[in-house]
């Protein structure tokens, strides 16, 4: 079956493309998600309309996102957490928590853009790549330091008074 996307859809294909689906994905999965519309002649020519549209809309997304690129390549986000032997966490820092902290920086950015395989689980200073555009990609200096730990008092023995 042919189908036009009126998303991006991973994998498959850009905004305004006619691609050629499985009967069921483009049934049961991208038509009622309003992701695509069926290939008849009609829908054909709206084709032409939403590409027109979708340019001048991915043009002005670009443009949104690098001038927030600008905005993320200035700052560093950096994290104090307790950790072990060999600077292994106890926990992580994922994308949410990067987010978290870059929003209370005044830079809002979804956590989903934040390009990060696995959570971070140890010590050091990272280059985490944020993807704002699918032209536009930019790297964030995350640092996590050492939680400082206070050296414990000795304790006396209770039973050890005279």
């Amino acid at each position: 079956m042919e189908v036009i996307l009126k998303e991006d859809v991973s994998k498959l294909g850009s905004r305004g493309e006619v691609v050629k689906v499985a009967e069921g994905y483009g049934r049961n999965y991208l038509i009622p998600k309003k992701l695509a519309i069926e290939a008849t002649a009609a829908n054909r020519a709206v084709i032409d309309q939403m590409k027109a549209s979708a340019v001048r809309r991915s043009a002005r997304e670009k443009g949104d996102a690098q001038a927030l690129a600008q905005q993320v390549e200035g700052v560093t986000v950096s994290f104090t957490r307790k950790s072990g032997e060999r600077d292994q966490l106890f926990g992580s820092v994922t994308s949410a928590d990067i987010a978290h902290e870059l929003e209370r920086k005044g830079v809002p950015i979804d956590r989903r853009k934040i390009q990060l395989d696995e959570p971070l689980k140890h010590v050091g200073e990272f280059n985490v790549p944020v993807k704002l555009h699918k032209d536009v990609t930019v790297q964030l200096k995350v640092i996590i330091n050492r939680e400082a730990v206070a050296e414990a008092a000795p304790v006396e023995e209770a039973g050890a008074e005279a």
